[in-house]
């Protein structure tokens, strides 16, 4: 069943503010619905929704908790512009192992992407291979965090869009073996 623009403008509004709020309330570091956004997007609503799902509600909660070095913060918008691109994909292979895969892949990569930034842009690790490790090293409870995050929140809102697809299914179901009356 296709939805009609209110809903498909509902459901957008919906997990945009979802993915805002979430990073706006208090949470472990890096446990936020954000690359969940990008996945579920692929998966039910389109490609150019995985890519402006999280951008946007990154950047309306950015405004509200504060930006930051705006190289790191590059990066940043960057790995879930690409995890949103990844996501792509997705939309072939619907099922577990593809979709467990790629979360965990997504977390991987903006853990790389974004502690290799912050090693490169700030002054606290040297610029050499140990301080890098270093910088790696120091990131693993954030990326331990987003994976449990990007794992509970994805797969939380794939429960919630195949509920809905399956409630609408019955609903359909139930209106097409209603007699009609005729007056």
């Amino acid at each position: 069943m296709a939805l009609t623009w209110k809903q498909l403008l509902f459901i957008l509004i919906a997990l945009v503010c979802f993915g805002f709020l979430m990073r706006l309330i208090p949470h472990p570091p890096n446990a936020t619905p954000i690359t969940a956004l990008a996945l579920v997007g692929s998966l039910y609503l389109g490609r150019k929704y995985a890519l402006f799902l999280p951008l946007i509600a990154l950047a309306l909660s950015d405004f509200f908790i504060g930006f930051y070095d705006w190289k790191v913060m590059v990066s940043v918008y960057f790995s879930f512009a690409l995890i949103a691109l990844f996501s792509w994909v997705l939309k072939k292979y619907r099922t577990f192992l593809p979709i467990a895969t790629t979360i965990i892949a997504s977390s991987l990569f903006f853990f790389f992407v974004t502690n290799t930034a912050v090693w490169l842009f700030s002054p606290w690790y040297e610029k050499t291979l140990t301080g890098l490790l270093y910088s790696l090293e120091l990131g693993i409870p954030f990326l331990r965090n987003m994976l449990m995050g990007d794992l509970v929140y994805t797969f939380g809102l794939i429960a919630v869009f195949e509920t809905a697809r399956a409630f609408a299914q019955v609903k359909i179901a139930s209106l097409m073996c209603m007699p009609f009356s005729h007056k």
